[in-house]
């Protein structure tokens, strides 16, 4: 269909105007301005992500591997039944996580915040246990958080003492530690649930906010009885 000239006209410059306009400082239409510190950019496969994604990733990352060195801790110990199931049950929900988040930031082309390409606990190809990470000063990682700044982060000396502690006194402490660590991760999630856009991200957040805060409800359990 022909347009008159000067409708042509017109309608190019609108176009035009408006391309500036959803380019410009305005609202981008989902809530966010263009000059807003969570800009959202697109991966290489084409989903949206945004910085709550990214620092969800990369701080999630060491609080995951931190978990799973706790739990190294705890192998080959005399354990109840229940906590040694708790033990296997958080290695095989996390050290997945870790992969899938690893995945993630490769395809936003940003740095793995420990610089490792694996994960799964002592026999993964990262090794996530003690022997794989040092979990003492991660202050140089990538993103917005350190170690120290993250909730729930066991400091090192808490890690040694826990490998210190024997018998009953063992258990109790590896479960108030993991209570206390898996209410940061709670905290965290929550935060990407509220701020994050990439969707297997917030759907990760809240298997995490879910499953973590089970385990929360069993491990006061067993630390009441």
């Amino acid at each position: 269909m022909k347009y008159p000239k000067q409708l042509a006209v017109a309608l190019t410059t609108g176009t035009v105007l408006f391309t500036l306009a959803a380019c410009g400082d305005g609202d981008t239409g989902d809530g966010h301005t263009g000059d807003d510190a969570r800009a959202e950019q697109t991966a290489a496969n084409g989903d949206v992500f945004n910085d709550a994604d990214v620092e969800f990733a990369t701080a999630m990352i060491p609080h995951h591997t931190q978990a799973l060195a706790m739990v190294d801790i705890a192998r080959g110990r005399t354990l109840s039944p229940q906590v040694r199931q708790l033990t296997m049950d958080i290695e095989a929900a996390q050290a997945p996580e870790i992969d899938a988040m690893r995945g993630w930031l490769a395809d936003w082309d940003v740095e793995d915040p420990d610089g490792s390409g694996g994960s799964g606990g002592s026999g993964g190809s990262g090794g996530s246990g003690m022997d794989g990470h040092d979990m003492g000063d991660m202050d140089d990682m990538d993103g917005d958080r350190t170690d120290s700044e993250m909730p729930g982060m066991m400091t090192d000396q808490q890690l040694a003492d826990l490998e210190d502690a024997r018998g009953t006194a063992f258990e109790d402490l590896w479960l108030e530690m993991m209570i206390e660590h898996h209410e940061g991760a709670i905290e965290m999630a929550e935060e990407e649930q509220a701020d994050g856009v990439f969707r297997p991200a917030l759907d990760l957040a809240e298997a995490i906010e879910t499953s973590q805060q089970a385990e929360i409800d069993l491990m006061g359990e067993l630390l009441a009885s």
